[in-house]
């Protein structure tokens, strides 16, 4: 059983990520932890960017069973996958950025419904996320086609519909990591192909994000002094580029997500 301490420390390192398992394991430290304050404090902190997180941990203050909200949390994401595999159908091909377990998680739905599609999705600099897709993904059985960021116009040309993640929801759009706005834009803009965000409804925010900027050695170990090295996690994906939102609410366009999930 990992320490509150641990836990924190690998959400930071990003040892644990996505919004649900990071907010699980938020939990299951929270749950543990004998100073409760404490354990809010830290656990809240150790990313700026997860409001799932925030919701969760405010949820188990107000006297919530973590365990219980664990469990709701995966039958969410159990129903989210079978929504948003209405979505896929035969001889599809879909174009993804970054790793998203929900994203995973539908398209392996879609392919025990029996569809036939195929993947195109990028590497995702500077962590190679899109990696751990791509291998999510073949061992499910399904074809991945792996492309380095910069080639991803090149994948965009044979794909019909963009999915990604979301680590947050504002009422401006959705936040997801760097690169996402520039393809979203791409997709819309050069090949009129709808991109959707499949999450979790609690990953909506009332306040603003603050968009978190990381060490610059994951960019470039030793870069010479007079280089300025940028590493901005995350970036907002305009609501105009948000053909729609995929939750366990149902796949709703981003206004009538914002004000379903507002009445929750």
């Amino acid at each position: 059983m990992a320490t509150l301490l641990q836990t924190v420390r690998d959400i930071k390192s990003l040892k644990i990520q996505g919004s649900q398992t990071i907010a699980e394991a938020a939990l299951r430290a929270w749950a543990r932890a004998k100073n409760k304050r404490q354990a809010t404090h830290m656990l809240t902190t150790a990313r700026p960017t997860e409001p799932m997180l925030f919701h969760a941990i405010a949820a188990a203050n107000a006297g919530h069973d973590p365990h219980e909200l664990i469990k709701r949390f995966r039958a969410d994401k159990k129903l989210i996958a079978k929504i948003g595999a209405k979505l896929i159908h035969d001889e599809m091909n879909v174009f993804t950025h970054c790793h998203s377990s929900t994203v995973v998680d539908i398209l392996k739905e879609a392919k025990k419904q029996g569809k036939k599609f195929e993947v195109y999705n990028t590497e995702t600099r500077p962590l190679y996320q899109g990696r751990i897709t791509a291998k999510d993904l073949a061992k499910a059985g399904i074809k991945v086609h792996h492309y380095v960021d910069s080639a991803a116009m090149q994948a965009m040309e044979n794909t019909e519909i963009f999915l990604i993640g979301a680590d947050a929801i504002t009422k401006e759009g959705v936040y997801n990591k760097i690169g996402s706005d520039m393809f979203a834009g791409i997709a819309l803009t050069y090949f009129k192909m709808p991109m959707y965000s499949c999450t979790h409804s609690w990953k909506f925010s009332h306040k603003a994000i603050k968009v978190e900027h990381r060490s610059k050695s994951e960019v470039w170990k030793g870069a010479p002094k007079k280089v300025h090295v940028h590493n901005p996690a995350f970036e907002l994906v305009e609501k105009e580029f948000v053909k729609g939102i995929i939750s366990q609410l149902g796949i709703l366009p981003f206004g009538k997500f914002l004000k379903k999930v507002k009445l929750k």
